[in-house]
């Protein structure tokens, strides 16, 4: 019986002998797992330093927000801007005993564990909002052991570090909620279209359901799924004490509004706009500071303007194309000229994301005519006065061996002598290319250059006819411009950008400005370009207050164009199709000019009829010395009469010619812009051109409001055409 119990205690002694070096092998397993699992853990003291990606926000002008730019959408905001029953929310629905545990629920990880047994396949997780933040901070998204060993530990020592407060606004600013939306304030206002603090119960209950399965449970994408989630979050709120049985039949049945899907490309809403604003952005900053910094972008877009010209731009090419203009496709942009504000852009008919070219500034065409604006700004800086006389007749230059260039008028006739105002106003073609040979190509090209066009030109004659490529907006600035009295101020769609922290990094309210034309030579221009509108080849876009403009028409009515401002608004139109096939005699002064019009009498309807100049100020009529350009002395041998505001006015006499007597304006009578025939001719500097023939008795045909026939039958408003062949000089 002895050796029998001896075997016996022999046997238990090897068991136990055999179960310990188990039980250690196990445990220095466990301990080298544990040990290579921790070494090389991330800090956690990190999160004292953290700064989550958050999105670029683009808003119009009104504080509306018009549109994004993120790799996450995101806005954080802290734990005090989030409502209670939000946090309550998430925490019945994710982790009951989150007040109760230390990083890690072993309850919870038993039930799952045991859930996960019966059901044969993983049915429900063990993680607390604590693992699910250390996973969505440090880890990947790769289901092995040694990441949930990591994920374990990192959430220790997130709860030795941080409070529970700390840690759900961590994870509240960092969890993703489908439909692009990281965190509850970009949730909020992509699913609701509100701020996170303004959530109600309801709604709070239906986000704190989607980051299980975001494409499953969104609204957005099956609405029945996404409401039977949020009754189990409510349902778990009252299980777990957080709301009482009244309120959770209250929130049952309230029915839910949504925001809607995003709209326009990106969910922009004015896209011609805002992907202008985005590339303007990345000229100035790098793209991590736009994709991840959390920029505030405050534009100048004014939305109602903005519909306005998208409407006035739609409704003129159905117009267009009902009437067989074969014009397909057009551009309108309309700045603010005492501020350079962009105020609207529309780049096309409509936008869409297969199409998203913008013509207000990636299209650049061919002007016509309205390119005439920069040689007269030029004519008029080098002495040239709406009352001097040129000559319509034919004109021909030699541009090489047996190459000759003689430029027509539009209607194939010439006019004989005429002040300078009616020439601009009939936009004769002849006259045009007359003054840009006397006063030097290269001085119109600078001059286009400093009232706003950006490309290069080359030194053609045909330029001052518009042999040249602009954008749209290049030509609203150069109006602008003149609008302003020749003030340049660069424009601009930003008013203010604030970094992340609210700290202004841009701001456009204070504008630099440049006097790039003197404003006499503004107002003269603007004068003379009044006429366009009044009872020239712009009659269409008469809007019943002052308002001055230049058409424009290309070759084989490839372009058509109008440009033009007031005191309060600059614009420009441009139509034609982006293939450059011709449209059928589709002028300038025709359907670009009307929509001119319909948007100019809209955008201005609650703005004062203002006039030209500064307000309040009369214009006088003065006799300036053509060197000094100042008030002549009766010893100048030349002098010019110009038309300027009162205040404007030089108040010194020439210092050049004999002694200036005191200057005196009593019988100065405020006058505006005075027809040719009670103003006579201004004496000619040298560079001017000579004295003209007395004008024919017949003047020239007025314009008509029906489409105009083509050239070759006689073009009654004088419109413009670009001369084909090589004229450099």
């Amino acid at each position: 019986m002895r050796r029998r119990s001896g075997s016996c205690l022999g046997c238990l002694g090897k068991l136990f002998l055999v179960a310990l070096v188990g039980i250690l092998t196990i445990c220095g397993v466990a301990a080298g797992v544990l040990y290579r699992c921790a070494r090389d853990l991330p800090s956690v003291d990190s999160l004292n330093r953290y700064q989550p990606s958050e999105s670029t926000k683009i808003f119009a002008a009104d504080g509306r927000m018009i549109g994004s730019i993120y790799e996450e959408n995101r806005t954080w905001v802290p734990v005090t801007e989030i409502p209670r029953h939000m946090i309550s929310a998430t925490i019945a629905i994710e982790d009951a005993r989150f007040h109760r545990h230390h990083g890690i629920d072993l309850k919870g990880i038993a039930r799952a564990l045991r859930a996960n047994w019966r059901g044969e396949r993983v049915t429900q997780g063990g993680s607390t909002i604590t693992q699910q933040l250390a996973r969505n901070l440090f880890l990947t998204q790769k289901v092995t052991i040694d990441r949930k060993i990591r994920e374990a530990l990192l959430a220790f020592q997130i709860e030795r570090k941080f409070s529970k407060e700390e840690i759900i606004e961590l994870y509240l600013n960092q969890i993703y909620y489908g439909a692009a939306s990281y965190g509850v304030e970009g949730a909020a206002q992509t699913y609701f279209g509100k701020h996170a603090k303004n959530l109600t119960l309801p709604e709070a209950a239906m986000l704190a359901g989607l980051p299980q399965a975001p494409s499953v449970y969104s609204p957005f994408v099956n609405l029945e799924a996404a409401l039977g989630r949020q009754h189990t979050v409510l349902s778990k709120m009252h299980e777990q004490g957080f709301i009482t049985r009244e309120t959770l039949e209250e929130a049952l049945e309230t029915k839910l509004h949504y925001k809607g899907k995003p709209t326009g490309f990106h969910g922009y809403q004015v896209p011609f706009f805002t992907l202008y604003v985005v590339s303007q952005l990345f000229e100035k900053f790098d793209p991590d500071l736009i994709y991840k910094g959390g920029l505030k972008v405050y534009t100048t877009v004014d939305l109602r303007l903005q519909e306005i010209a998208q409407d006035a731009l739609q409704r003129g090419v159905d117009q267009g194309l009902s009437e067989g203009l074969n014009s397909h496709q057009g551009a309108l942009v309309a700045i603010e000229p005492r501020t350079g504000f962009i105020k609207a852009m529309v780049g096309g008919y409509r936008f869409s994301p297969k199409n998203q070219f913008n013509r207000a500034w990636q299209a650049r065409r061919q002007p016509g005519s309205a390119f005439k604006i920069f040689v007269y700004t030029a004519a008029v800086d080098s002495g040239y006065t709406p009352d001097t006389m040129v000559v319509d007749c034919p004109i021909s230059f030699t541009m090489g061996p047996g190459d000759v260039w003689a430029p027509r008028n539009a209607d194939g006739r010439f006019w004989g002598a005429m002040p300078v105002r009616d020439a601009l106003k009939w936009s004769r073609n002849c006259v045009a290319v007359s003054l840009a040979s006397k006063i030097g190509i290269d001085k119109v090209i600078e001059y286009a250059h400093k009232l706003g066009i950006k490309d290069n030109m080359e030194r053609h004659l045909s330029l001052s006819l518009g042999a040249a490529v602009v954008t749209p907006l290049d030509m609203a600035t150069a109006v602008a411009t003149l609008a302003n009295e020749g003030i340049k101020i660069e424009p601009t769609p930003f008013k203010i950008i604030k970094d992340v922290h609210g700290n202004i990094i841009e701001n456009h309210l204070f504008p630099q400005a440049h006097e790039v034309v003197s404003a006499y030579t503004a107002l003269t221009m603007t004068t003379m370009l009044r006429g366009v509108i009044e009872s020239g080849t712009g009659t269409r876009a008469q809007i019943g207050r002052p308002a001055a403009g230049k058409t424009g028409t290309t070759s084989d009515f490839r372009d058509a164009w109008f440009v033009g401002y007031t005191p309060d608004m600059a614009a420009s139109v441009w139509m034609g199709n982006d293939d450059y096939t011709p449209m059928n005699y589709s002028f300038g002064g025709h359907m670009p000019a009307a929509i001119w019009a319909e948007f100019m009498k809209q955008a201005l309807a609650n703005t004062p009829k203002n006039e030209f100049g500064r307000p309040g100020h009369a214009t006088i009529s003065v006799s300036l010395c053509r060197d000094s350009r100042k008030l002549a002395n009766p010893s100048c041998p030349k002098t010019m009469t110009v038309t300027l505001n009162r205040d404007q006015a030089p108040r010194a006499h020439c210092h050049i010619h004999g002694k200036p007597p005191p200057p005196d304006f009593r019988n100065e009578a405020p006058v505006y812009a005075p027809t040719p025939s009670t103003r006579p001719a201004a004496p000619e500097r040298p560079n001017a051109p000579p004295p003209a023939p007395k004008a024919p008795a017949a003047p020239p045909p007025a314009p008509v409001e029906t489409p105009s026939p083509p050239p070759d039958q006689g073009e009654p408003t004088g419109e413009d055409e670009i001369p084909k062949g090589d004229n450099r000089i």
